[in-house]
């Protein structure tokens, strides 16, 4: 395993200072981590820090959370967790406790979350305005109204309440859209290690392989590299399976003469790859497969040569749908005027989800798509999936029958810099003639 960059505390508190600076004065903002969620009796999912708690603390435990208050101009940083415990940690493992809360993770001020409710009164007394994310936190908001309630009622002693909520979304979700050289850096590593993934899946397939055979040659990958999770459910759909956009099943078995698409990418410190490559079970394209397979290529090479700072986000969508629209209609999939083809949305039988999507510590990560009711242009340090495709439906009566069942997509992570982009995920093989050659190498 690769030693790969990391978020270091520096980073972490380099956020918490951006985000103090634009809150404004006598004001504090709350952000919750998250909680064990339970998968059947006595047995809970693997825990995953909630995403906003951990780009500002790097602090993974559950239960925790965090207050930044700006008072007369001071900011300082609170942060309560599970205190320490020897009986429970002998069951569910070490814990950091307040003391660890500020020697290693930075906190001026820590404690025990169980007595986070009564200190609360004296934490928030005299601030006029709360932040926190309204509406992703239904817990946090009641106990924030609940705190708010039981300030009101110490007027008479002199307890002034805050009297201004503030959603604390577009700040703190602008904030992560841009990336820093850091969080570059470990998404580089994410995109590298999915990439290999998707190597060593080319290689290992074969005929007569379960889908799921597959998706376990991807993930011994993530975790031998250190990535525990990967960073969503992958997606292994041969044959038809490929034209179910969110096919998770993963049971069937591969066959000679099908394409299988893999959809899957792992989460490395918090930060997610995100590919998909769509390949031959049996190491060959057929001619059908080939044409729309190229044509989806096609479709993606013209789209990153689109993508640099200030180009608007739906340009870029634009750009796909009409090179995979008049690819269909030379193809003879459809068939009619390609400006009235695109204008009823005829590419949407085959090609029916957008370009892309912004990535980060989700992958389907936050940061609004339009702003002021205007789609919004790609600025530096922005990462985004470019995942052109098209799905030919079993059922599809409008088209020969040789076309039906083949659903094809190719996706990479890209980054945005100064003078144009990156491609994070480049090395994992993508035109026919690379994967035909690598998969016969075997």
């Amino acid at each position: 395993m690769m030693d790969y960059p990391r978020i270091e505390q520096t980073e972490f508190a380099a956020r918490r200072e951006r985000l103090a600076e634009q809150m404004d004065d006598s004001s504090a903002a709350i952000v919750p981590a998250a909680s064990l969620q339970p998968r059947n009796n006595d047995v809970e999912f693997p825990f995953r820090q909630d995403s906003d708690f951990y780009y500002l603390t790097g602090f993974d435990e559950p239960d925790a959370v965090m207050l930044l208050i700006k008072r007369a101009g001071v900011v300082t940083y609170h942060l309560y967790c599970l205190p320490r415990d020897p009986h429970m940690e002998i069951w569910h493992g070490f814990r950091h406790g307040p003391e660890g809360a500020k020697a290693i993770f930075g906190a001026d001020e820590s404690g025990s979350v169980e007595a986070l409710d009564d200190k609360v009164p004296t934490l928030l007394d005299g601030i006029a305005q709360l932040y926190f994310c309204m509406g992703s936190h239904l817990a946090t908001q009641e106990r924030v109204e609940a705190w708010l309630t039981v300030m009101r009622q110490q007027v008479r002693q002199g307890v002034q309440a805050p009297t201004q909520l503030t959603d604390l979304a577009p700040c703190l979700h602008d904030m992560r859209l841009i990336k820093s050289e850091a969080e570059a850096a470990v998404m580089r590593a994410a995109g590298e290690i999915s990439a290999q993934a998707h190597i060593r899946a080319m290689q290992a397939c074969k005929p007569g392989m379960k889908e799921y055979q597959l998706e376990a040659v991807i993930t011994h990958h993530f975790m031998n590299e250190g990535c525990r999770l990967p960073a969503y459910s992958s997606i292994v759909g041969g044959g038809e399976n490929a034209c179910v956009l969110h096919y998770v099943s993963n049971r069937d078995t591969l066959r000679s003469g099908d394409l299988v698409l893999i959809d899957a990418g792992c989460e490395h410190d918090y930060y997610a790859g995100d590919i998909t490559r769509t390949f031959p079970v049996n190491g060959q394209f057929s001619d059908e497969q080939k044409a729309l397979y190229e044509l989806t290529l096609k479709a993606q090479y013209a789209c990153l040569d689109m993508i640099k700072p200030g180009v608007p986000w739906e340009a870029i969508h634009d750009c796909s749908v009409r090179v995979i629209t008049a690819g269909l209609i030379e193809l003879g999939l459809l068939s009619g005027q390609l400006d009235a083809l695109i204008e009823e949305g005829a590419h949407r039988e085959f090609y029916m989800h957008k370009l892309g999507h912004w990535l980060g510590m989700d992958v389907h990560d936050v940061g609004n798509y339009k702003v002021d009711g205007q789609w919004r242009t790609l600025q530096p340090g922005m990462v985004m999936t470019v995942e052109p495709g098209i799905y030919v439906s079993p059922s599809n009566m409008s088209v020969d029958a040789r076309w039906r069942g083949i659903g094809i997509r190719i996706e990479d992570d890209v980054l945005i810099t100064e003078t144009g982009h990156e491609v994070l995920t480049a090395s994992v093989p993508k035109t026919v003639d690379e994967i035909e050659a690598l998969m016969a190498a075997v």
